[in-house]
């Protein structure tokens, strides 16, 4: 088989997106060596250019998080049932996906121990043990960890049994200064998502209908991705003082008096590669933002004769040099692979910039760099490639954002009553669609029972809805989501 027809056949063994996204999304995330299946139903493994891609957004938000005033800490895997009984209604809501352990060794446990399906259960008992005066307080503790809940349906990233993720805890003295910590927290996650990842997203409010188990208030980040389906993307979570009393988390407050705490807990997780690969993903695959991709640029070095290649690997060199420490720089020198094949195998798994060097380039003393967003082409010299290659890295960043952003402003509509929504989706149509919403639950529920669209959020931002803000209602954005 040729070059050509095996670059092809290469192509072609990814499906369209326009013909089966779902089917699309499963082979990129495969072939880019982001995840992969294990023998846990259920679970995935995450290989090392999927994992290089969560550690960039690990260290990006935990940076945001400490900014904050956060600070990390770690809790047991493990959650008693006891203690997990003692919140109904958080009981409720995650029961039909706790996993449980029942045997240690080989002796059956007196009690089980649930695998944490998120932690508020075991922190508010240890709050309970720390905070004593309001000295102590706020209490400002994140954790980054695993948790497992036992889906039926999966998808890798998406929905998994077990998953990565941060999960902020926090205890005051007041309400408002409860929900100034809820509300700073949405703000560090659509900074986080907007800016590091190029993901548009709408922030605002969830319905009592869609709010977390035992939460007062729910708020949330929601993103489109290219199949016109919504995604969660971030919650922060108001939850009042109701764990507070269930765990009895109390304080002296200045005058002597016991009070209870007033408690948040906010998380993102690594659905959010899911969302990376869906927002800004194409038939050829991946389209990885610079901020957080593994390998922000790659070098193939092409030379047909002998005698070239000793100019290209020494020219290689010094541009190694001259970018250590300003990108993450990949040089692909493989001989089993010719150029062509790297080419197509490093856009299947997004990497922001191509940095082509050959004979011609080495008797330039120039770089020819190829834009995965674009496929815009640019000679650089190499006096100027440290300076030049970040501002481009800069350019592939924005215009991503840019992208997502005019598709999700072009996919959201605003309509004028409940029936309009519902027409919406059952002709066919995707994205978000906004209404006037009074607040009654009965208008939630039909929209979602005969169209299958959920209320999303009820946006905060309401520059762009100008027509449906009004003194007697909420805009309200549906959509049919992950």
């Amino acid at each position: 088989m040729s070059e050509s027809q095996t670059r092809k056949q290469f192509v072609e063994d990814l499906t369209d997106q326009s013909d089966d996204f779902s089917r699309w999304y499963n082979e990129v995330v495969r072939k880019a060596q982001l995840a992969d299946y294990s023998p846990v139903r259920g679970s995935m493994v995450i290989r090392p250019y999927g994992y290089g891609l969560w550690e960039n957004m690990q260290r990006l938000l935990d940076r945001r998080i400490k900014e904050t005033g956060h600070q990390n800490a770690y809790f047991p895997l493990l959650i008693p049932e006891s203690l997990l009984q003692l919140e109904a209604d958080h009981v409720e809501g995650f029961a039909p996906e706790c996993a449980w352990v029942t045997e240690g060794g080989r002796e059956k446990l007196e009690e089980r121990f649930a695998i944490r399906p998120t932690s508020e259960a075991i922190i508010g008992h240890m709050y309970s043990r720390w905070i004593e005066s309001y000295r102590d307080l706020p209490v400002l503790i994140n954790q980054w960890a695993n948790v497992m809940r036992w889906e039926k349906v999966t998808r890798l990233f998406l929905r998994t049994s077990e998953f990565l993720w941060q999960e902020g805890h926090t205890a005051h003295a007041t309400q408002a200064e409860a929900r100034e910590e809820v509300l700073r927290m949405l703000e560090v996650y659509r900074d986080f998502v907007e800016n590091e990842l190029a993901i548009p997203v709408y922030a605002g409010q969830k319905s009592d209908a869609e709010r977390f188990a035992g939460a007062q208030d729910t708020f949330t980040i929601e993103a489109l991705m290219k199949d016109g389906k919504a995604l969660q993307a971030g919650t922060s979570h108001d939850l009042g003082q109701h764990f507070a009393k269930v765990f009895d988390i109390t304080y002296q407050d200045e005058s002597g008096q016991r009070q209870h705490v007033w408690q948040t807990s906010w998380g993102v997780s690594t659905r959010l590669i899911g969302a990376l690969v869906m927002t800004h993903g194409d038939d050829q695959g991946l389209r990885l933002p610079p901020q957080v991709a593994p390998i922000q640029a790659v070098v193939v070095p092409i030379w047909r004769k002998a005698e070239d290649r000793s100019a290209v690997t020494e020219f290689v060199a010094k541009l190694r040099e001259t970018l250590a420490g300003k990108v993450r720089l990949h040089v692909d020198d493989r001989d089993q692979h010719s150029p062509g094949w790297k080419y197509n195998e490093y856009e299947m798994r997004g990497v922001p910039v191509r940095l082509e060097v050959g004979p011609k380039d080495v008797a330039q003393q120039a770089i020819m760099s190829v834009r995965r967003d674009t496929r815009g082409k640019e000679s650089i010299p190499l006096a100027s490639i440290a300076e030049r290659l970040p501002a481009l890295l800069s350019e592939v960043q924005a215009s991503l954002l840019q992208q997502a952003r005019d598709f999700r402003d072009a996919q959201t509509v605003l309509l004028d009553s409940k029936e309009a929504v519902i027409a919406h989706f059952n002709e066919g149509k995707r994205g978000f669609a906004a209404v006037a919403w009074d607040g009654s639950a009965a208008f939630e529920a039909e929209i979602k029972e005969k169209a299958g669209a959920t209320l999303r959020c009820m946006p905060s931002d309401l520059s762009r809805f100008g027509s449906l803000v009004r003194p007697e209602s909420r805009v309200a954005l549906f959509a049919r989501a992950y």
